[in-house]
């Protein structure tokens, strides 16, 4: 079910769309640039917590593509995907992987979220009913689809690489929570390279200085990866999880428009 309104004196629209697979309202915010239609259609980059980060990386998309002949950066509808008041609660089930049983690393203190393990459903809202929307109603390229995603979203978007990695041609995982599940992403990496001799997705890792164990268990993904397909691994020096994604989002999108 889609109910659509557009944002008066803005450049983007927003719509609630309610997913069979996920029984959950998204909002649904997107940007179509104001400018010629490119031959092809324009690229198109769906943002995962699009509440948080819709605008930031929309206007990254705007002010770059203004100078796409220096800048690399082609104009793109940008797509944001959001969740509602129980965002938190709710990002624990859609963006990760279904498994036996769940572990919390020891600095959660024994605290931990009720439901996990509905990627498979979330991935089958994107692909089954928001990109068919999105293909419907604006003129967009389907051979060049990203998918960004920060934290646990960029967890959601490796295990989307391993699990289904047609589904877009250009990843970007900011500060992905590998740890997640007691690293299971490793082993779902380890399986993707064994079937797979040559991959020909683009893929974005970006990791702050300061975000300890995770700069090494992104460089040590991003290091098996490499081996088979086009990876740009990125440490921002003296950035935070927080932080990090205003400092490397211009850098990750010249990446995924790279042809």
């Amino acid at each position: 079910m889609i109910e659509e309104k557009v944002a008066k004196e803005l450049d983007y629209s927003t719509q609630q769309i309610t997913s069979k697979f996920t029984d959950y309202t998204y909002t649904v915010n997107t940007y179509v640039p104001n400018v010629k239609v490119l031959e092809g259609g324009f690229p198109v980059l769906y943002v995962l917590d699009g509440s948080s980060y819709f605008h930031l990386v929309k206007e990254a998309v705007r002010l770059q593509s203004r100078n796409a002949p220096k800048t690399g950066v082609l104009p793109a509808v940008v797509v944001g995907i959001g969740h509602g008041e129980d965002m938190h609660e709710r990002r624990f089930f859609d963006f990760t992987g279904q498994a036996e049983t769940y572990t919390y690393p020891a600095r959660f203190k024994g605290k931990g979220h009720e439901k996990h393990g509905g990627a498979e459903n979330f991935s089958r809202f994107l692909e089954e009913e928001l990109k068919p929307s999105i293909q419907a109603q604006f003129p967009v390229n389907m051979q060049h689809e990203a998918l960004f995603g920060h934290s646990l979203a960029g967890y959601f978007v490796l295990w989307q690489l391993f699990h289904h990695q047609a589904s877009f041609q250009r990843y970007i995982a900011i500060s992905p929570s590998i740890w997640w599940n007691e690293h299971e992403l490793f082993s779902y990496a380890s399986k993707f390279l064994k079937e797979r001799p040559f991959a020909y997705e683009k893929l974005f890792i970006g990791v702050g200085e300061l975000e300890t164990f995770m700069v090494d268990d992104a460089q040590q993904i991003a290091n098996k990866l490499q081996k088979i397909m086009d990876i740009s691994f990125y440490e921002a020096l003296e950035e935070n999880h927080a932080s990090i994604v205003p400092t490397v989002m211009s850098r990750a999108i010249r990446f995924v428009n790279k042809k």
